[in-house]
């Protein structure tokens, strides 16, 4: 497609036009030709531009269907200039973007913005099997609020103890040079631990730790080597900098944009940071929507889902 944006000022101005989101969004999702996203048919009526819609030529519900159909878009009141400039800004925000900047940006209310993040979260889970390998690191830390930054009734609510009892454990695997999996975990025990590495990492594989006990045993399947932080970071190859580098980059992210992340939506801003940070380098802000918006078929997220509660009957 001519004349794609290739900034956020790009991109607010081309997405103004309705068209000019309908085509993008088709080019994107149907390079082929148009099929119906309910049956597969490719007998598919002509773009309708008063209806903006298709229609199957086979006889189903639904035969009618626009290009929200089958997306994180789809039942959702809010336009796709509204949705497409805040997938740009999600995906290209180094240290994320609130809530409440979306709802000013956009002119939508916060509780509408933050349901939208987190369906255009759902779209960059990293749906990539495949295993690390090379030279791994692995490492884990605790992510929660810092008791001197609530109000006292919500320290009293989620901090029970010192250390990390009130926290939530997220474990990480990076391949230097390559990709990073992250993901929560319950606790930092050996066989949780274990689990993990041996999930995300190529048996064979060069793995660096610190001296956490519940690596102990991994060297029967991985070239593993130890830095005891007590004693020093480095020791030639031997380190998780790049690891604490991701860390560094996802607790700015919590503490300084979203402020406040309840332990169960966490994987979902871990998924953000994930897809942010394996395509920095690779992808300018262009490609990195771009990939965005490929992943956004087939995956829906209900605001009773997303919430535990029941659905109401506000349209978001």
């Amino acid at each position: 497609m001519k004349n794609e944006p290739k900034s956020l000022q790009e991109a607010i101005i081309f997405f103004s036009s309705i068209d000019n989101c309908i085509e993008y969004l088709a080019n994107k999702r149907w390079p082929n030709g148009v099929t119906c996203p309910i049956c597969g048919s490719e007998r598919v009526s002509a773009f309708n531009p008063k209806r903006r819609s298709w229609k199957c030529s086979t006889h189903h519900s639904k035969r009618e269907f626009s290009v929200k159909v089958g997306t994180i878009f789809e039942d959702s009141p809010i336009g796709l200039d509204k949705w497409l400039t805040a997938v740009w800004m999600l995906t290209n925000c180094k240290n994320g973007i609130s809530s409440y900047e979306i709802a000013r940006d956009l002119n939508v209310t916060q509780k509408t913005a933050w349901f939208m993040l987190h369906r255009i979260r759902l779209a960059l889970q990293d749906e990539d099997s495949k295993k690390l390998n090379g030279k791994v690191e692995v490492d884990e830390t605790f992510i929660g609020g810092k008791a001197r930054n609530m109000h006292l009734d919500e320290r009293e609510r989620r901090i029970t103890g010192t250390g990390g009892k009130d926290k939530t454990v997220v474990i990480g695997a990076l391949e230097r040079g390559g990709k990073i999996k992250v993901s929560v975990i319950k606790d930092r025990k050996k066989k949780v631990v274990h689990e993990h590495v041996r999930a995300h990492v190529e048996a064979g594989a060069a793995l660096y730790s610190d001296a956490l006990r519940s690596y102990d045993g991994l060297t029967q399947d991985y070239a593993h080597q130890v830095i005891d932080h007590a004693e020093k970071y480095v020791d030639g190859q031997v380190h998780t900098n790049g690891l604490e580098n991701f860390w560094s980059l996802l607790k700015r992210g919590i503490s300084g944009t979203y402020v406040s992340v309840e332990p169960f939506h966490l994987f979902r801003y871990l998924d953000e940071q994930v897809f942010r940070y394996n395509n920095r380098k690779q992808l300018n802000d262009s490609s990195r929507f771009s990939l965005a918006i490929s992943k956004i078929i087939g995956k829906r997220l209900t605001f009773a889902s997303l919430t535990g509660k029941l659905e109401t009957t506000c349209a978001y």
